[in-house]
């Protein structure tokens, strides 16, 4: 008997699916002219000012989405939702670079992609986060852990002190109106790495001991990195949601809430100081 639509995407292999995607992503910013790398094309779905890197990542991925014949709603950055083999509850969100600025630089970046089996970031499954510079790749099936390079991330210690902290949406004007409060929460230090993919990662990977966005995230900034920090044994808050539930959250582009990450709930109630 065959399997329903959304089952059968599920069951496919989807680090592979991954893998490919990313990969055509690096190869059409390779054969981008420099020069025309960071133009500005307007603005994406998402509302921030998307370049021409952006937009050819975007169309290698989605084309190799659509290469797998798999019925899908893709929920894009730039391009917003794009329907493929017509669709359905199966829904995949794409970061196609988190780190524009940085990555037109030369500075980090990521590849984010997230595979839900419907439309709000409890239904998140699989997740996959791709360093652009270093290769380092993360992933993690909802239930059965995170991965770093193959190897299964260590349970985190949910009492870790707040040593290093990445900070993210650093304009200097939110730095300076949250600079007394952000000295209060205990944090020895902070780091800004520019990719919020990338840096909930590092905290899944107990290389930083936890995350302050600054301003508010879109589903696509952390669908992925999310659930490879949860099954990490990780913690989160969106103290902007409207949503009680935090699975409840939608995964469409006009949600928003800043985000706060930490190992468990004592750092995670020290950060929430912020609010």
């Amino acid at each position: 008997m065959a399997l329903p639509a959304t089952e059968a995407a599920l069951d496919a292999d989807w680090l592979n699916i991954c893998r490919r995607a990313q990969a055509a992503a690096v190869r059409a910013v390779a054969l981008t002219p420099p020069e025309e790398r960071a133009r500005p094309t307007g603005r994406g779905e998402g509302g921030d000012i998307a370049y021409v890197i952006d937009r050819v990542a975007e169309d290698a991925i989605i084309g190799e989405l659509e290469s797998t014949g798999l019925p899908l709603t893709v929920i894009s950055e730039e391009r917003g939702e794009v329907v493929l083999a017509g669709g359905g509850s199966m829904h995949v969100i794409v970061d196609p670079i988190d780190g524009s600025r940085n990555a037109k630089r030369g500075l980090a970046w990521s590849v984010s992609i997230a595979v839900a089996t419907g439309p709000l970031l409890g239904d998140v499954r699989w997740a996959y986060v791709r360093d652009g510079c270093s290769g380092e790749e993360w992933w993690a099936h909802v239930g059965r852990g995170a991965f770093l390079d193959g190897a299964r991330l260590a349970a985190l210690d949910p009492e870790a002190s707040l040593e290093l902290v990445g900070l993210e949406f650093i304009r200097p004007s939110l730095v300076a109106e949250t600079a007394t409060a952000l000295a209060s929460c205990g944090i020895e230090r902070l780091r800004a790495l520019g990719s919020i993919a990338l840096t909930l990662c590092y905290v899944a990977s107990g290389r930083l001991d936890g995350m302050i966005t600054l301003a508010g995230c879109r589903s696509v900034d952390i669908a992925a990195g999310q659930l490879i920090l949860r099954e990490a044994g990780g913690a989160l808050a969106f103290p902007d949601a409207a949503e009680a539930d935090l699975a409840l959250a939608p995964l469409s582009l006009d949600w928003r809430s800043r985000v706060f990450a930490a190992p468990g709930p004592p750092g995670l109630a020290r950060l929430c100081l912020l609010h």
